[in-house]
């Protein structure tokens, strides 16, 4: 099954890669790695649920929005590649949490991004990952992640 059919499987649609909003590119190929700029949780709508972890959304709430943004990571990567199947690994994705000062739970707010991963790429899903709070993101979403993959010609 392709990571294609089995983002369809999962009942998922996977959107066209969004346009930047400033002086950017959405990825970057660096030899056989390839560089995404950060995305956001954004609805198929273009709104984003703002929150911030620890005052006024929840881990299960952000956890949702950081497996939308993988969706949208590999929205991305799709435009940049042609088939998601051209992915070899997933290096290292860099998650950031909109989050309260006190608030020690990122981890558990990223692993939606991780855990989607690895449901449509299998092991190539498995990668390194940092996530680290944030004192404000963009739209005052919850979450943004980058991530770097290997891929094949």
């Amino acid at each position: 099954m392709t990571p294609e059919e089995r983002i369809a499987a999962l009942g998922l649609v996977l959107p066209e890669a969004p346009i930047p909003v400033a002086n950017y590119v959405p990825y970057r190929f660096a030899g056989n790695l390839l560089y995404l700029s950060g995305q956001g949780p954004k609805r198929a709508d273009g709104t984003y649920r703002p929150g911030r972890l620890g005052r006024d959304a929840t881990i299960e709430e952000a956890y949702e929005d950081a497996r939308l943004t993988g969706l949208n990571l590999l929205a991305v990567a799709k435009s940049a590649l042609g088939e998601l199947s051209r992915i070899d690994a997933v290096v290292k994705l860099l998650g950031m949490v909109n989050a309260e000062p006190d608030f020690s739970d990122h981890p558990k707010v990223i692993n939606g991004c991780s855990d989607f991963l690895v449901e449509v790429l299998g092991e190539a899903g498995r990668h390194a990952r940092a996530a680290v709070g944030m004192g404000s993101l963009p739209n005052r979403m919850t979450v943004e992640i980058e991530a770097i993959l290997l891929v094949r010609d």
